[in-house]
């Protein structure tokens, strides 16, 4: 069982898995397309990595505002959560991603990851940093249902 960590932007997804134990996350991929409304291949991609790597959960960034509210981000979020768990019958938890996307571009400014290589990782790092915040929180509950 694996944990598949999502950060859903307006024309990329980017993927982050758990290892088998449920106690990291690495980046994956991000999964890019051309229009913010054509969904069809990213839904088809992200069902091939659950297959792939036996994805039991999904925990999806949600862009709330820093006053805690709900913006139009956020019901676009919601929506794509609707079609994800329509699509592909599991559980989508949805985890507050405020401050991700800076955390994972002071990561890579650290790292010395050069400017222009990091707007093609920056996605799969924020969903890294998004899932690794849900596992941090949750571990214990995971490991005493096995």
């Amino acid at each position: 069982m694996r944990i598949m960590g999502l950060d859903y932007g307006t024309k990329t997804v980017g993927v982050a898995l758990s290892d088998a134990l449920l106690i990291t996350a690495q980046p994956v991929e991000t999964i890019e397309r051309k229009s913010a409304n054509k969904l069809r291949q990213t839904f088809a991609r992200i069902e091939q990595l659950i297959d792939e790597n036996e994805v039991s959960l999904i925990v999806l960034g949600y862009p709330k505002n820093m006053n805690n509210t709900a913006g139009e981000r956020a019901e676009a979020t919601e929506k794509f959560r609707e079609d994800l768990m329509r699509r592909t019958g599991l559980s989508v938890v949805l985890w507050d991603e405020r401050l991700t996307t800076v955390e994972a571009e002071r990561i890579l400014m650290e790292s010395s990851v050069r400017r222009e290589n990091r707007k093609e990782v920056i996605d799969k790092m924020a969903a890294a940093i998004i899932l690794q915040s849900y596992l941090d929180a949750h571990g214990n509950e995971h490991k005493n249902a096995d």
